[in-house]
């Protein structure tokens, strides 16, 4: 018998409201979203849409006020921190606008971190310098990211949250701080991890950027107000070929 799958994401009437003082501000409103795997979805909104705060609740660092969120079939309210811990550096991986880089380590150390936090003994992490050259940084390894330019260190950012291998890449305004070129580059990227069967979730509030994923959500005030399918743009492999998955660990299908 063939197991049940899960929606990757399995959020369901999602509420999350913040406490200032006396005041109380809600930032998402009976939010429902369901994502299966392997898609490739963009969440847009304006500042003070809830956008951020969804992306945290679906990278279990923050839990809703009210309503439930299951990732992979599990109910990330049932777990303690340390489990949410394991989940997160298991089934995740982020990107950041800021990169996130840590300053005065270079680009492999920078790689490594999830690996030791894996408690995955010095041989294993030879995983992150197939990482960093799926992603074109094979000869930057020993750089530092103020060595780099802002592309270079996303790039880096981006081998750091695939080299544990996740299902999942929560990506939070990745080009943000990006030039027009390496935007293109970096989306083609999350573009073949996404062609190789991860899911890849980016929030954006540009519209070309949302444009090159597969499903575009919307919210406003907490809401989700739209929520449809691009024209077919990544039905195939896109043909930039960027992320050299032969590089890479065991394939996504192997998760646990």
């Amino acid at each position: 018998m063939r197991p049940t799958l899960h929606p990757v994401i399995d959020v369901r009437d999602v509420s999350k409201t913040y406490a200032i003082g006396t005041i109380r501000v809600p930032a998402l409103r009976g939010v429902s979203l369901s994502i299966e795997r392997g898609d490739f979805v963009a969440i847009m909104g304006s500042s003070g849409s809830g956008k951020s705060t969804l992306m945290n609740i679906l990278g279990c660092l923050d839990i809703p006020t009210s309503g439930r969120y299951l990732i992979d079939g599990t109910d990330a309210h049932d777990l303690d921190e340390d489990e949410l811990s394991d989940l997160r550096n298991r089934k995740l991986g982020f990107v950041f606008q800021s990169f996130n880089l840590v300053a005065r380590t270079p680009a492999l150390a920078n790689v490594e971190l999830p690996l030791a936090y894996a408690g995955l003994h010095r041989a294993e992490r030879r995983r992150a310098e197939r990482a960093l050259a799926s992603v074109g940084m094979a000869n930057r390894l020993h750089h530092l990211p103020s060595e780099l330019s802002g592309g270079q260190q996303q790039r880096v950012a981006v081998a750091r949250a695939i080299v544990t291998n996740p299902s999942l890449i929560l990506a939070d305004e990745p080009t943000g701080n990006l030039d027009s070129h390496s935007t293109e580059d970096v989306l083609a990227i999350f573009a073949d991890l996404n062609a190789e069967g991860r899911t890849v979730v980016l929030i954006t509030h540009e519209p070309d950027v949302a444009a090159q994923t597969k499903r575009v959500v919307r919210l406003s005030d907490g809401r989700i107000v739209e929520d449809h399918r691009s024209l077919g743009v990544h039905d195939s492999p896109p043909a930039s070929h960027h992320l050299k998955s032969a590089h890479l660990a065991a394939p996504v299908e192997a998760q646990p």
